[in-house]
């Protein structure tokens, strides 16, 4: 009987192909770059200039704003301002541009400031709360979740914002367009595409008082103009000047609305309250109950209108221009990536002869019945490998 050779080959000498790794996903290379938080930004708004601006998602109105009060304007200066400085005085253009300028830069404050919204909780914040309630057993806790607190010998209810995953703080609501949390809120205006809080309430109150003077003045100076044009007539001089028609019948059917919005928040302002808290009732005891005030009143309209307009703009709690820190912008950014999973095996070689059976004990390799086991995953998505020899 020839003599065979058995010849044990490590794993190292087999010619495997070595597995090559898919392509560095893109994902990797943006989680590198230092994120701004306003990219990670929960809520439904929309970012513009590197963060500096922010608007509602639905803000498709606020260019029918901006066209409505551009357009009338200008057909105001083209085709009204000559005649009336002609006939009347120079006085009127620049009154008119006034108001003009000073409804654009208040609008475009109202659309593109923060209203006061409120940072979300931590889920480390949030885990605090939640077994805050949990070891509480009051049943101020209980669904719909409260928290009682005292303002100037008041009562005071907070809900909790099942969104935000807090306790809102007074005066401070949910609004369901923008899905923020928005402080002082008064409520979503379509036509400025943002919401009005704490931090633009001021403004959006700037263009509203401007806006109602500047149509009035283009109702009064647009009839003039058209009553003074040669005496001939009311419908000669539509006829003659048909732009001046159509600014009239748009500042006739809106100045109504926009006086009585006007002074419905002058109303506001004087009580310090917000539209929010006069729909519900809850503080201008509209809701019928016997105890409500408003303990946010100075009882003097004077002073109530100076807090409301005049206060100093608190900064912005959503700091949308900051950096997200590394370990949060690790978790917004997926990290999974397709890893070969690799099977260490030791493979024999046999050269000729007889099977391994066939050999004295001495001689016969030892040789695992059961296929090794796969390679499992660790949770980091690493293959572990383990010694079986």
């Amino acid at each position: 009987m020839n003599n065979c050779e058995y010849e044990q080959i490590e794993p190292q000498a087999l010619s495997t192909p070595t597995p090559t790794l898919p392509p560095r996903p893109a994902v990797v290379e943006e989680e590198e770059r230092a994120r701004r938080k306003w990219e990670v930004f929960p809520g439904k708004n929309r970012f513009y200039c590197d963060g500096r601006f922010i608007v509602a998602q639905q803000s498709g109105v606020l260019p029918l704003t901006l066209g409505l009060i551009l357009v009338t304007t200008v057909l105001f200066f083209v085709f009204d301002c000559p005649f009336l400085v002609k006939h009347l005085t120079v006085f009127i253009p620049a009154i008119g541009g006034v108001l003009f300028v000073f409804v654009v830069i208040s609008l475009l404050q109202t659309s593109f400031t923060d209203p006061g919204i409120l940072p979300r909780a931590t889920p480390d914040d949030a885990a605090d709360i939640e077994k805050q309630i949990d070891n509480s057993g009051s049943s101020t806790y209980r669904p719909p979740r409260t928290k009682e607190v005292m303002i100037n010998q008041q009562v005071v209810k907070l809900k909790y914002c099942f969104t935000c995953k807090m306790f809102r703080p007074p005066r401070t609501s949910h609004c369901s367009l923008c899905d923020n949390c928005v402080e002082r809120f008064d409520h979503h205006c379509p036509w400025v595409g943002n919401c009005v809080g704490k931090r633009n309430y001021h403004f959006f109150y700037t263009f509203i008082v401007s806006l109602s003077f500047l149509t009035a003045f283009g109702c009064v100076a647009t009839h003039l103009a058209l009553r003074a044009q040669g005496g001939r007539g009311l419908i000669f001089a539509l006829q003659e000047s048909p732009a001046s028609a159509v600014e009239l019948v748009i500042c006739f059917f809106s100045v109504w609305s926009i006086l009585g919005l006007s002074g419905f928040h002058t109303y506001l302002v004087a009580s310090n309250l917000t539209t929010n808290e006069d729909i519900k009732g809850s503080l201008s005891g509209k809701s019928g109950a016997e105890d409500t005030g408003n303990p946010y009143s100075y009882n003097n309209f004077i002073t109530n209108c100076c807090s409301v307009l005049c206060g100093p703009m608190p900064p912005s709690l959503i700091d949308r221009r900051g950096f997200v820190p590394v370990e949060e912008s690790s978790q917004t950014v997926s990290t999974e990536m397709v890893l070969p999973v690799l099977a260490a095996r030791k493979e024999i070689k046999v050269v000729g002869g007889p099977t391994p059976s066939q050999l004295p004990p001495s001689r016969a390799l030892q040789v695992p019945s059961s296929p090794l086991p796969a390679t499992p995953l660790s949770l980091t998505g690493r293959p572990q490998f383990s010694c079986l020899f």
